[in-house]
């Protein structure tokens, strides 16, 4: 097999390129100043709202979980954004406007904390204003081996079925 034909994973590619994955910069497409700067390519306008107090996106261990978690619904890194709320603090019309997400999943961010105008319990969507949200617990506590971190990624995972229909 020749290098042009070489494929690889998620998980190898996170690991390989962990410190040049993409990063939008401010004043990018036209000269806009852009709030937010994410990892990912937001091909898919998923936005992945996390809270990480110890990186500027995502702890490595983390962003392991979730390229499992992309790979598992057909997905990388490169279909998402990641944005670190702890970073700094999101406020939905401007993330909105920014990144047109279709659909935002809240890793341990409440919608309080992004001002909307509404509260809504975990694992169960929420439609508004042309986007899908759902709240799910933190990746802390997503991302352990325990029975009750089971529990809760197999909820998550019966939720990204349906939103993504697979």
């Amino acid at each position: 097999m020749s290098i042009d034909h070489v494929q690889l994973s998620g998980a190898l590619t996170s690991a390989l390129y962990k410190n040049v994955l993409v990063e939008k910069a401010a004043h990018e497409g036209g000269g806009h100043d852009l709030r937010y700067k994410y990892l990912g390519n937001n091909q898919k306008k998923i936005i992945f709202l996390v809270n990480s107090n110890d990186a500027v996106f995502i702890e490595d261990k983390h962003l392991t979980f979730i390229t499992k978690l992309l790979e598992a619904c057909k997905m990388n890194i490169g279909d998402v954004a990641i944005v670190n709320h702890a970073l700094h603090p999101v406020v939905i019309a401007e993330l909105k406007k920014q990144l047109d997400p279709q659909m935002i999943i809240l890793f341990g961010v409440s919608s309080v904390d992004i001002k909307l105008p509404f509260s809504f319990p975990q694992f169960k969507t929420q439609l508004y204003d042309g986007c899908t949200y759902v709240l799910v617990p933190t990746l802390n506590e997503l991302d352990t081996d325990t029975h009750e971190s089971k529990l809760l990624k197999s909820k998550l995972w019966v939720c990204l079925r349906q939103l993504l229909e697979i």
